[in-house]
């Protein structure tokens, strides 16, 4: 069945629901899709420890930059 046979079929069911049941048939738009969200990744445990790991060298390499030089 084609798009074209299927509107011709749902424009003659809702005609017949009209003439049978006086009934009003309502028609609505598509919705459109929702937006779609960037894909993040989760952090897994090796990312996070890799990550605390940089923290710490970054604070220690602030720690040496802040010390006076006697």
């Amino acid at each position: 069945m084609t798009k074209d046979e299927l509107r011709a079929e749902l424009e003659r069911q809702a005609q017949r629901y009209k003439e049978v049941y006086g009934g009003e048939v309502i028609t609505y738009a598509a919705q459109p899709d929702p937006e779609r969200k960037p894909w993040r990744k989760k952090a897994s445990l090796l990312d996070q420890a890799f990550e605390k790991e940089l923290q710490k060298i970054e604070k220690d390499q602030q720690a040496k930059i802040d010390e006076p030089n006697d």
